[in-house]
């Protein structure tokens, strides 16, 4: 048996393993460990082990991770998310579609300080659809809105999934950081556009409201908004200036957004223990998996298996762009039976020989996977931000969800063509940091 026969039988492995429930990180480093011992018997598997679950866990990249996490679960003990809603309710619910607006907007900001889809949508499940419902708004039309604005999470910095990116293809993590800024600005601007459509369309989809609020209401919930300002100027305009880089920018905004934690009094001792409990968790889910596609990774460089991949796809007589449209698919597929990270951690490092040959920068490419990720966070049958405002709005039925976000794969979709025409819209910022 050749060694790329036995790195295609890795995969399928991987995959079995997953399809019969195994533990993500389990299920990537189970093939590799096979595999390893297969090809250079068990002392070189050992050292391999060693090396790479100390290399990586001891990775100080790798601790930008957590204190973002912790960023992240401080802003929401803090409460400001839901005053970022009330803020844009106050300027926008006097229009047609203005509450589902304003939950984009917010979700925009509220990604702006947590870097989370799973923590926007369920955040934001649980202020806004209470808010549409006795506003009169169809359930699909308001539980898609939510999920769709969840997903910016992961796009606008800061950002676990550019992070992880990053890790795997030693690329400049606070450049994919920054890169995301202008994309996720356009994304939300095409939701709100998809809004504004639909219920011109279909106005019982979002009745009008009578409320008003004065100008002085208005500029008075601005302060709110002011925190957010605030903590995304210093985290991320400190590693634009390069004041510091983004482990320090990470820890810099976990401070700050303790402080904010304190000065809003939203800070105890029991709030403070269910954070770092939150934290710690979603920290070691994410360094197994990472690490465990290391070991996989380890296993399908001894093969070659990704170089060849890559030289037969770059031989084919065929455009660039019909190669990008079957990664695409590829990816459309993906996200139907697996998670956004297990996609990052098992397709990023056969997918990125194949794009350097194809002449692609990385940094692009990886804002072009996170928005195809934004895809398959609303896509079924996983779509994780539908079952997580499921969980976070029991009274919902999941199909409706499902529903209610189909419109917003239009609006991706676009995102993704229009970074194919106009890559300097991912790449204007990060050459010019």
């Amino acid at each position: 048996m050749s060694v790329e026969v036995l790195g295609l039988l890795g995969i399928l492995l991987m995959f079995v393993l997953m399809f019969f429930r195994v533990p993500i990180a389990i299920a990537l480093m189970i093939p590799g460990i096979i595999g390893v011992l297969l090809l250079r018997g068990w002392a070189p598997l050992e050292a391999a082990l060693k090396s790479i679950i100390w290399t990586h866990s001891f990775s100080y990249t790798f601790s930008t991770i957590p204190m973002f996490i912790l960023m992240g679960e401080l802003l929401f003990i803090s409460g400001i998310s839901s005053e970022l809603f009330t803020t844009f309710r106050k300027w926008l619910a006097n229009l047609r579609g203005g509450l589902a607006t304003s939950t984009i907007g917010a979700s925009a900001l509220f990604a702006a300080a947590s870097g989370s889809s799973v923590a926007a949508t369920g955040t934001m499940g649980v202020i806004a659809h209470k808010e549409m419902r006795d506003s009169g708004y169809n359930d699909k039309f308001s539980s898609g809105t939510i999920a769709a604005g969840g997903t910016l999470g992961i796009l606008i910095p800061p950002s676990g999934a550019f992070i992880i990116y990053g890790i795997l293809t030693e690329q400049s993590i606070g450049k994919l950081l920054i890169a995301g800024i202008i994309p996720g600005i356009i994304l939300s601007l095409l939701f709100i556009l998809t809004i504004y459509i639909t219920v011109r369309i279909h106005p019982q989809l979002a009745p009008d409201t009578s409320v008003k609020y004065s100008w002085k209401e208005k500029f008075t919930s601005l302060k709110s908004t002011i925190w957010i300002m605030i903590l995304f100027a210093v985290v991320i305009g400190g590693m634009y200036a390069g004041w510091f880089s983004p482990t320090e920018a990470a820890g810099i905004g976990a401070a700050v957004a303790l402080i904010l934690a304190l000065v809003k009094r939203k800070l105890t001792f029991k709030t403070l223990i269910v954070a770092l409990e939150r934290t710690l968790k979603t920290t070691g889910f994410i360094f197994a998996i990472v690490i465990g596609a290391f070991v996989l990774n380890y296993f399908l460089a001894l093969t070659g298996l990704p170089d060849l991949l890559a030289s037969f796809i770059t031989s084919i007589n065929v455009p660039w762009w019909v190669i990008m449209l079957l990664i695409l698919l590829m990816y459309f597929i993906l996200g139907a039976v697996m998670d956004a990270l297990a996609m990052i951690v098992i397709t990023i490092p056969i997918i990125t020989p194949i794009i350097t040959a194809l002449g692609f920068d990385l940094i692009w490419f990886g804002v072009w996977i996170v928005v195809i990720i934004e895809l398959s966070l609303i896509t079924p049958p996983i779509g994780m931000n539908c079952f997580v405002l499921k969980g976070a709005v029991s009274d919902l039925r999941l199909e409706d969800i499902f529903k209610g976000a189909a419109r917003f794969i239009i609006p991706i979709l676009v995102m993704l063509v229009i970074l194919v025409l106009f890559p300097e819209i991912a790449l204007w910022l990060p050459n010019n940091m």
